[in-house]
């Protein structure tokens, strides 16, 4: 099995950890690239995520053989046995951990930004990274876990060669590692996708784990609103977390509404990183009562348009697009006229309902989301992705069909679009153009 990217790997981990909720727990990641993974798992076992920087420290001649680990708060574990068989004199010790010293000191600062520590002190600890190659971080990090005295060190990775969980079992009291394969070759070759993660993900993803859900005073009494378009009023769920930083307008497929409870489900992910979200009829119920109104995405396209202008007015701030079906549709020819869409995100959509000519002009960067078993829709997105010029990726959730109705399923749809957008909260762009109101 190869895990689609971090985000389904943390996903897979967390379920394999289901156990621990309620529990006092603390999840740690290693960076850079076990932050990703252990946003998840913390995000699922609704526990603290903190980062774990740790710097193994080599012995002078052979820097691949620990002698020993560092980590914060003045943490220092030294393996006897290798420091009397390579004999380290007490300088060369110093002289080492002086200079990781520092390194540790840098990335700390980078990654907490000011922020104390996760207290570990008599708590179960998940210690969690995308992949063990040699084991000898994970062996150092469960070290400096065990210094800072933790009660319970469980090691979580998605994938390890068959030989490391038993070594590991040694320094943690847990290891759960979802494949073990005899031929490893490297962590990245168990991931179709494995972009490199950089320090500014790690210290967003950190802030982003820190930030309270809305309270009920962040979001309006009454959700319910109207949005002016064509004449008519056109019904809608609207949600605004303080300090929003943008909101994401819903479009909504055929036959769907903003009582969905799937989009429902997303926009309370959305809203609990801050963002605010609009789940929004396009059409009113006499409206939909001629099918021929639900599949013409110019008319929605204008209503979602309306609606994008509507937000601004009322928020002054900037407005991405969340689409299902043909509602998604409706979204790359809304932002096909519209320049100022930070980003667009599809669930099962219908993106070859839009014109080839539509697909050119989009330049929101659009993330188009499709469950692994929905191969008719697959294919389609596959062929408007060919024809979008934007910055654009295709996500496949391993076992969803066109609703997501499988488990788990919905909740990586949630992830990869929240991940998405709040990656794209600003344009490069040096000026935007916005559409005259419709």
């Amino acid at each position: 099995m190869r895990f689609e990217n971090r985000v389904d790997a943390g996903l897979q981990l967390a379920d394999a950890l289901e156990g621990l909720r309620g529990t006092d727990v603390v999840v740690l990641g290693l960076p850079r690239g076990g932050i990703p993974v252990a946003y998840q798992v913390a995000r699922c076992l609704h526990a603290p995520l903190d980062v774990l920087v740790v710097r193994k420290l080599g012995v002078p001649w052979q820097p691949e053989l620990a002698f020993g680990a560092i980590g914060e708060g003045g943490v220092h574990v030294l393996n006897d046995d290798v420091v009397a068989a390579a004999g380290v004199t007490p300088q060369e010790q110093a002289e080492v951990e002086q200079r990781e010293r520092a390194e540790l000191v840098r990335r700390v600062s980078a990654y907490r930004a000011g922020r104390p520590p996760a207290p570990l002190d008599g708590r179960t600890v998940v210690v969690v990274d995308d992949g063990l190659a040699t084991g000898a971080t994970a062996t150092a990090a469960c070290q400096v876990v065990r210094g800072q005295g933790a009660a319970r060190i469980v090691l979580a990775v998605p994938v390890a060669p068959d030989r490391i969980p038993a070594r590991l079992s040694e320094v943690a009291d847990e290891v759960v590692c979802l494949e073990t394969p005899s031929g490893f070759g490297s962590v990245g070759a168990w991931y179709r996708d494995f972009e490199q993660t950089d320090d500014a993900e790690v210290g967003a993803l950190l802030a982003r784990a820190i930030r309270p859900a809305p309270e009920a005073g962040d979001l309006p009494p009454d959700p319910e609103v109207e949005v002016p378009s064509d004449g008519v009023r056109l019904a809608a769920r609207f949600a605004l977390p303080s300090g929003a930083p943008a909101v994401v307008a819903f479009a909504h497929g055929s036959g769907s509404s903003r009582h969905s409870p799937r989009n429902q489900y997303v926009a309370a992910e959305l809203n609990r990183a801050g963002l605010g979200t609009l789940l929004l009829d396009l059409l009113t119920e006499d409206e939909e009562n001629d099918r021929g109104n639900v599949f013409d995405t110019v008319l929605l396209a204008r209503r979602l348009r309306a609606a994008a202008d509507w937000l601004r007015q009322e928020t002054g701030l900037p407005v991405s697009y969340f689409g299902a079906s043909t509602g998604a549709a409706a979204c790359l020819e809304a932002a096909a006229d519209d320049d100022g869409i930070l980003a667009i995100v599809s669930r099962g959509g219908r993106p070859d309902l839009a014109s080839t000519a539509v697909l050119a002009r989009v330049r929101a960067p659009t993330l188009l989301v499709v469950g692994s078993l929905d191969t008719e829709v697959l294919s389609l997105n596959r062929l408007a992705a060919d024809r979008l010029h934007c910055e654009h990726r295709l996500a496949v959730v391993p076992g969803a069909t066109h609703l997501f109705t499988e488990s788990g399923t919905l909740a990586a749809v949630s992830s990869l679009a929240r991940d998405w957008f709040t990656s794209h909260l600003t344009r490069p762009d040096s000026a935007v153009r916005h559409p005259s109101p419709a």
